[in-house]
Protein backbone atom coordinates (compact mmCIF):
# COMPACT_ATOMS: atom_id res chain seq x y z
CA UNK A 1 0.00 0.00 0.00
CA UNK A 2 1.45 3.10 -1.03
CA UNK A 3 -0.48 6.27 0.94
CA UNK A 4 0.16 10.34 0.11
CA UNK A 5 0.76 12.22 3.19
CA UNK A 6 0.88 16.45 2.88
CA UNK A 7 0.07 19.29 4.94
CA UNK A 8 -0.05 22.98 5.68
CA UNK A 9 -1.41 24.24 1.68
CA UNK A 10 -2.17 27.58 3.40
CA UNK A 11 -4.41 29.07 0.45
CA UNK A 12 -2.10 28.11 -2.37
CA UNK A 13 -3.77 26.46 -5.23
CA UNK A 14 -0.41 26.68 -7.65
CA UNK A 15 1.28 23.98 -5.54
CA UNK A 16 -1.76 21.73 -4.50
CA UNK A 17 -2.73 21.10 -7.92
CA UNK A 18 0.88 20.15 -8.74
CA UNK A 19 1.18 17.98 -5.88
CA UNK A 20 -2.19 15.99 -7.03
CA UNK A 21 -0.75 15.53 -10.58
CA UNK A 22 2.01 14.14 -9.02
CA UNK A 23 -0.04 11.97 -6.41
CA UNK A 24 -1.73 10.66 -9.39
CA UNK A 25 1.36 9.61 -11.25
CA UNK A 26 3.02 7.30 -8.26
CA UNK A 27 -0.02 4.45 -7.83
CA UNK A 28 -1.25 6.00 -4.31
CA UNK A 29 -4.20 4.18 -3.37
CA UNK A 30 -5.19 6.62 -0.45
CA UNK A 31 -3.94 10.31 0.50
CA UNK A 32 -4.21 12.29 3.54
CA UNK A 33 -3.84 16.05 4.95
CA UNK A 34 -2.57 16.78 8.02
CA UNK A 35 -3.76 20.65 8.20
CA UNK A 36 -3.82 23.95 7.36
CA UNK A 37 -5.59 24.20 4.19
CA UNK A 38 -6.11 28.21 4.81
CA UNK A 39 -4.70 31.50 5.11
CA UNK A 40 -1.79 33.31 3.63
CA UNK A 41 -1.99 32.24 0.59
CA UNK A 42 -4.86 33.85 -2.02
CA UNK A 43 -7.41 30.65 -2.80
CA UNK A 44 -8.14 29.07 0.79
CA UNK A 45 -11.67 28.35 -0.48
CA UNK A 46 -11.34 26.83 -3.76
CA UNK A 47 -8.37 24.07 -1.78
CA UNK A 48 -10.93 22.98 0.68
CA UNK A 49 -13.59 22.31 -1.64
CA UNK A 50 -10.69 20.16 -3.69
CA UNK A 51 -9.72 17.94 -0.79
CA UNK A 52 -13.16 17.21 -0.68
CA UNK A 53 -13.67 16.43 -4.24
CA UNK A 54 -10.83 14.47 -4.04
CA UNK A 55 -11.86 12.69 -1.12
CA UNK A 56 -9.01 13.20 0.88
CA UNK A 57 -8.93 12.07 4.47
CA UNK A 58 -8.07 15.64 7.03
CA UNK A 59 -7.63 16.54 10.18
CA UNK A 60 -7.86 19.87 11.65
CA UNK A 61 -4.70 22.61 11.45
CA UNK A 62 -4.66 25.22 13.85
CA UNK A 63 -5.53 27.71 11.49
CA UNK A 64 -9.13 25.65 10.72
CA UNK A 65 -9.62 25.23 14.38
CA UNK A 66 -9.24 29.48 14.32
CA UNK A 67 -11.83 29.39 11.63
CA UNK A 68 -14.24 27.25 13.99
CA UNK A 69 -12.83 28.53 17.81
CA UNK A 70 -12.08 32.47 17.60
CA UNK A 71 -10.25 31.28 20.68
CA UNK A 72 -7.52 29.71 18.95
CA UNK A 73 -6.62 33.05 17.15
CA UNK A 74 -4.72 34.02 20.11
CA UNK A 75 -2.12 31.77 19.19
CA UNK A 76 -1.50 33.73 16.00
CA UNK A 77 1.24 36.61 16.02
CA UNK A 78 -0.69 40.26 15.79
CA UNK A 79 0.14 40.19 11.50
CA UNK A 80 -1.62 36.89 11.27
CA UNK A 81 -4.54 37.78 13.38
CA UNK A 82 -5.56 40.56 11.49
CA UNK A 83 -4.70 38.87 8.56
CA UNK A 84 -7.44 36.52 9.61
CA UNK A 85 -10.44 39.08 9.24
CA UNK A 86 -9.45 39.04 5.58
CA UNK A 87 -9.53 34.62 5.67
CA UNK A 88 -13.17 34.66 6.99
CA UNK A 89 -15.18 36.72 4.76
CA UNK A 90 -13.41 34.68 1.69
CA UNK A 91 -14.23 31.17 3.12
CA UNK A 92 -17.94 29.98 2.12
CA UNK A 93 -20.21 28.58 4.16
CA UNK A 94 -19.47 25.18 2.42
CA UNK A 95 -16.39 25.19 3.09
CA UNK A 96 -16.98 25.73 6.85
CA UNK A 97 -19.29 22.71 6.26
CA UNK A 98 -16.50 20.77 5.03
CA UNK A 99 -14.38 21.81 7.43
CA UNK A 100 -16.21 21.30 10.28
CA UNK A 101 -16.13 17.37 10.70
CA UNK A 102 -12.37 17.19 10.40
CA UNK A 103 -10.50 15.66 13.68
CA UNK A 104 -8.34 16.47 15.81
CA UNK A 105 -6.43 13.64 14.79
CA UNK A 106 -6.83 9.79 13.17
CA UNK A 107 -5.64 6.53 13.34
CA UNK A 108 -5.22 4.71 9.72
CA UNK A 109 -3.18 1.71 8.70
CA UNK A 110 -0.81 1.53 12.10
CA UNK A 111 -0.14 5.69 11.91
CA UNK A 112 -0.95 8.48 13.70
CA UNK A 113 -1.94 11.76 11.50
CA UNK A 114 -1.82 14.99 13.63
CA UNK A 115 -1.18 18.50 12.93
CA UNK A 116 0.98 19.54 15.35
CA UNK A 117 2.27 17.07 17.94
CA UNK A 118 1.16 13.19 19.39
CA UNK A 119 -1.32 12.48 20.29
CA UNK A 120 -3.86 14.97 19.43
CA UNK A 121 -2.30 18.76 19.65
CA UNK A 122 -3.23 20.90 17.13
CA UNK A 123 -1.27 23.70 18.39
CA UNK A 124 2.15 22.47 19.97
CA UNK A 125 5.13 22.92 18.12
CA UNK A 126 8.13 20.02 17.01
CA UNK A 127 10.66 22.30 17.42
CA UNK A 128 9.53 23.13 21.27
CA UNK A 129 10.08 19.65 22.28
CA UNK A 130 13.05 18.40 23.94
CA UNK A 131 14.48 14.90 23.85
CA UNK A 132 12.69 14.09 27.43
CA UNK A 133 9.14 15.29 26.06
CA UNK A 134 9.92 12.61 22.53
CA UNK A 135 10.38 9.47 25.25
CA UNK A 136 6.73 10.56 26.78
CA UNK A 137 5.22 10.76 23.41
CA UNK A 138 6.98 7.35 21.85
CA UNK A 139 5.73 5.68 25.04
CA UNK A 140 2.23 6.81 24.74
CA UNK A 141 1.91 5.99 20.94
CA UNK A 142 0.28 3.03 20.61
CA UNK A 143 1.51 3.47 16.51
CA UNK A 144 4.52 2.97 15.02
CA UNK A 145 4.57 6.16 13.02
CA UNK A 146 3.26 9.38 13.31
CA UNK A 147 3.00 11.99 10.78
CA UNK A 148 2.82 15.94 11.48
CA UNK A 149 3.13 19.41 9.65
CA UNK A 150 2.41 22.74 11.31
CA UNK A 151 6.65 23.79 11.51
CA UNK A 152 6.41 23.70 7.82
CA UNK A 153 10.12 21.88 8.05
CA UNK A 154 10.74 18.23 6.97
CA UNK A 155 11.88 16.15 10.31
CA UNK A 156 12.14 12.64 11.27
CA UNK A 157 12.63 11.90 15.19
CA UNK A 158 12.80 8.11 15.64
CA UNK A 159 13.31 6.08 18.98
CA UNK A 160 16.18 3.70 18.22
CA UNK A 161 16.72 1.21 20.83
CA UNK A 162 16.17 3.95 23.62
CA UNK A 163 17.88 6.31 21.59
CA UNK A 164 16.28 9.50 20.17
CA UNK A 165 17.50 10.80 16.41
CA UNK A 166 16.75 13.49 15.37
CA UNK A 167 17.87 14.71 11.60
CA UNK A 168 16.46 16.87 9.05
CA UNK A 169 14.74 15.32 5.54
CA UNK A 170 15.34 16.05 2.03
CA UNK A 171 14.05 14.67 -1.68
CA UNK A 172 14.49 11.11 -2.19
CA UNK A 173 13.73 7.20 -0.30
CA UNK A 174 14.03 7.02 3.56
CA UNK A 175 13.65 3.21 5.34
CA UNK A 176 12.67 3.75 8.74
CA UNK A 177 14.06 1.87 11.51
CA UNK A 178 12.24 -0.60 14.10
CA UNK A 179 10.48 1.23 16.47
CA UNK A 180 8.71 4.23 16.59
CA UNK A 181 9.40 7.53 14.75
CA UNK A 182 7.85 11.32 14.11
CA UNK A 183 7.53 12.57 10.34
CA UNK A 184 7.57 15.92 9.81
CA UNK A 185 6.22 16.05 6.17
CA UNK A 186 7.16 19.84 5.43
CA UNK A 187 4.54 22.07 3.56
CA UNK A 188 3.04 22.15 0.44
CA UNK A 189 2.10 25.79 0.20
CA UNK A 190 4.64 27.65 2.70
CA UNK A 191 7.41 25.70 2.58
CA UNK A 192 10.21 26.87 4.98
CA UNK A 193 13.30 25.28 4.61
CA UNK A 194 15.39 26.76 2.29
CA UNK A 195 13.40 25.14 -0.56
CA UNK A 196 10.76 26.90 -2.15
CA UNK A 197 9.67 23.66 -3.89
CA UNK A 198 6.17 22.02 -2.66
CA UNK A 199 6.84 19.10 -0.44
CA UNK A 200 5.04 15.64 0.34
CA UNK A 201 5.78 12.33 1.33
CA UNK A 202 4.41 9.18 0.26
CA UNK A 203 4.46 6.23 2.82
CA UNK A 204 4.41 2.21 2.63
CA UNK A 205 3.34 1.03 6.31
CA UNK A 206 4.38 -2.48 4.77
CA UNK A 207 8.00 -2.23 4.33
CA UNK A 208 8.39 1.39 6.24
CA UNK A 209 9.91 3.08 2.94
CA UNK A 210 8.91 7.16 2.99
CA UNK A 211 9.94 8.75 -0.05
CA UNK A 212 9.93 12.57 0.32
CA UNK A 213 8.70 14.40 -2.94
CA UNK A 214 9.41 17.85 -4.40
CA UNK A 215 7.62 19.36 -6.50
CA UNK A 216 7.82 23.02 -8.44
CA UNK A 217 4.98 25.34 -9.55
CA UNK A 218 4.50 28.70 -10.59
CA UNK A 219 4.89 31.11 -7.21
CA UNK A 220 4.82 34.34 -9.45
CA UNK A 221 1.10 33.55 -10.04
CA UNK A 222 0.86 32.87 -6.38
CA UNK A 223 2.31 35.87 -5.10
CA UNK A 224 0.30 38.11 -7.60
CA UNK A 225 -3.09 36.47 -6.15
CA UNK A 226 -2.13 37.49 -2.77
CA UNK A 227 -1.26 41.35 -3.42
CA UNK A 228 -4.82 41.25 -5.43
CA UNK A 229 -6.26 39.77 -2.89
CA UNK A 230 -4.69 42.54 -0.43
CA UNK A 231 -2.73 40.18 1.66
CA UNK A 232 0.62 41.73 3.78
CA UNK A 233 2.87 41.55 1.03
CA UNK A 234 5.25 39.59 3.56
CA UNK A 235 2.74 36.72 2.69
CA UNK A 236 4.09 36.64 -0.95
CA UNK A 237 7.62 37.57 -0.36
CA UNK A 238 8.09 34.77 1.89
CA UNK A 239 6.97 32.24 -0.69
CA UNK A 240 10.38 32.63 -2.19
Amino acid sequence: MRLAIFSDIHGNMEPFKEVVRDIREQRVQECFFLGDAISYGPESDRVVRLLQRLDVHCVLGNHELALLQTYARYYFNTTTRQHFAQVESLVSEKSRRIISPWPESRREHGMLLVHGCPPDSITRYLFDLEESHFFRIFQEMDDSVAFVGHTHDLELIQDVDSDIRRMELSKGVYFLEVGKAVVNVGSVGQPRDGDNRAKYVIWEPDTRRLEVRFVEYSIKKTAKGILKRGFPEFFARRLW
